[in-house]
């Protein structure tokens, strides 16, 4: 706790912009005194920003409410003052706010500060953040994806930089982040050293919540503050906006609603709490408190949402994760509950949204690769985890949705859908051939995989030719180099994509821990 401790404090001096007597420039009478003052304890964040919106974030170290101010311009001249938010112990102190009315394709400069609400009168020191509104006409985008945090057991190793590859993002300067998941690893705890085979020690930072496997609310929300903890991932979030989905592990691996928790790798991890909805329910809590991302009143607690990006991107955030089935043995050649992956209402909502989308690209960011085959249970090796069946054939079980997905995309006329995803710790690139494909009632498309951001590295893992997938580019651990290589090893990725804004032509570009671009592709957008 006292690594904590310190790295709050250390926060809110270092982070804390020069004092300003009042919000709006309206001097306020607060009273200075610096040892009772509320602190923002994990830095700031930013999300889901469009042309005239974008949510901020932040926590404090106790009951206080949370101020908010904005301006065009770091020097706050002419700031403006927003709603509050009261940031409480029902939701671990956490707050974010909706800043809206916001100038189109503008830097946003925001400081938050926390008033103690026992004593009012005291008012902590600001933080500041920034973020860029997305162009309400054509103009030159960019912006990154990865996925996979903390995974493995390889956690914050500061002698070793900590999670270098956050500020290798930081340093492209892109517009805005998508992260594709396994924000965390809910069920991988954190131990104090691992042994390298070069003989050198890995050393984590730990803490009691990041010990063993999330189960209880207040755990899940340490493996969130875990991640806070490091330079490199507050500063990247400070600067850049995050676009966010989840995953399995913000729950536990290869989790799906209702899930027995009889697995063998999961009884193995000695979970006290045996009804997997619950822990479900106790993760998506802490996910919700902890992530910059809008609300939907039209379903409390949902992760898919469309995020318009001007005129020439529309992002698709996709859920594969709270609506599935168990693909479950026997059910594979129909399609029902247990083949659901998006489930029918995501379906229709993504179908409605694509067919509405005016935007020159449609950005589907996916959880999981669409044809990689990953094995449901790694222990006893059987059962499908992601979407491909493993048998090269005609659509069977979860490829049902797919199919169905790229097939309304072909015959309604939706033009210039790229799919980026993660999961699977390499980097690489897939062109979908309908002329290769079992299934070919589709236009040919691209899908990016790219990632892990901090976390093992694995792969390579084959591909199911349902939907004609050709490998065109792969970097990933050779047979020698072995499985779960650490974050040293530099074995670490993300995707950087360009938009320019006079051809409109979409630059994908697959880049390293060390900001090597190892590979790219330039994509001509097709109209009418």
């Amino acid at each position: 706790m006292g690594i904590i401790t310190t790295r709050r404090r250390f926060l809110s001096t270092t982070a804390a912009a020069a004092a300003f007597t009042g919000l709006g420039g309206v001097a306020a009478p607060f009273v200075s005194r610096a040892n009772d003052r509320p602190l923002v304890s994990h830095g700031v964040q930013s999300g889901d920003v469009t042309t005239d919106s974008g949510m901020v974030w932040a926590r404090a170290d106790r009951p206080s409410r949370m101020l908010v101010e904005w301006s065009t311009t770091d020097s706050f001249k002419n700031g403006r003052q927003v709603a509050y938010v009261d940031a409480l112990p029902e939701s671990d102190f956490t707050a974010k706010l909706l800043l809206e009315d916001l100038p189109a394709a503008q830097d946003i400069f925001y400081r938050v500060r926390f008033q103690d609400l026992s004593s009012p009168a005291i008012v902590g020191e600001p933080v500041t953040g920034r973020f860029r509104t997305a162009p309400a006409d054509r103009r030159s985008i960019s912006f990154v994806w990865s996925g996979d945090t903390v995974g493995q057991g390889w956690g914050i190793d500061e002698a070793r930089g900590g999670m270098r590859t956050y500020e290798t993002i930081r340093k492209n300067r892109p517009d805005f982040f998508i992260h594709n998941g396994d924000n965390i690893y809910a069920d991988g705890p954190i131990q104090s050293e691992v042994k390298l085979k070069d003989g050198t020690m890995w050393k984590n930072i730990v803490t009691e919540d990041k010990s063993k496997p999330a189960e209880t609310l207040a755990e899940f929300r340490g493996a969130y503050k875990y991640n806070l903890m490091d330079k490199n991932f507050r500063a990247l979030y400070a600067e850049v906006p995050v676009f966010t989905q989840w995953d399995d592990h913000e729950v536990f691996n290869n989790w799906w609603p209702g899930e027995p928790m009889s697995r063998a790798e999961l009884v193995a991890k000695k979970y006290v709490e045996k009804n997997d909805l619950i822990i479900a329910a106790r993760a998506a809590r802490a996910f919700h408190e902890y992530m910059p991302m809008r609300e939907t009143i039209a379903e409390a607690g949902r992760v898919y949402r469309k995020i318009a990006y001007g005129p020439m991107l529309d992002v698709f955030m996709l859920d594969m994760r709270s609506y599935r089935g168990p693909n479950a043995e026997g059910m594979e050649d129909k399609y029902g509950p247990a083949a659901y992956f998006l489930g029918p209402t995501q379906m229709a909502w993504l179908k409605r949204e694509l067919l509405n989308s005016k935007a020159t690209w449609k950005v589907i960011a996916a959880d999981m690769p669409i044809s990689l085959k990953v094995v449901y249970d790694g222990v006893k090796k059987w059962g499908v985890e992601a979407v491909a069946q493993g048998d090269n054939g005609a659509p069977r079980g979860r490829e049902l949705e797919i199919a169905d997905l790229l097939s309304f995309i072909k015959h309604a006329g939706v033009k210039n859908t790229v799919w980026l995803t993660a999961d699977v710790h390499y980097t690489a690139a897939h062109y979908y051939d309908p002329n290769k494909a079992a299934f070919q009632d589709f236009e040919p498309f691209w899908e990016f995989v790219s990632g892990p951001l901090h976390a093992g590295t694995f792969g390579p893992n084959d591909l199911d030719a349902t939907f004609g997938p050709q490998l065109v580019y792969i970097k990933a651990p050779s047979k020698e180099q072995g499985q779960n290589l650490p974050p040293s090893d530099g074995y670490q990725f993300f995707g950087h994509v360009g938009i320019d804004g006079t051809t409109q032509q979409m630059t994908v570009t697959l880049k390293d821990l060390d900001d090597k671009a190892l590979w790219a592709k330039t994509l001509d957008p097709v109209f009418g």
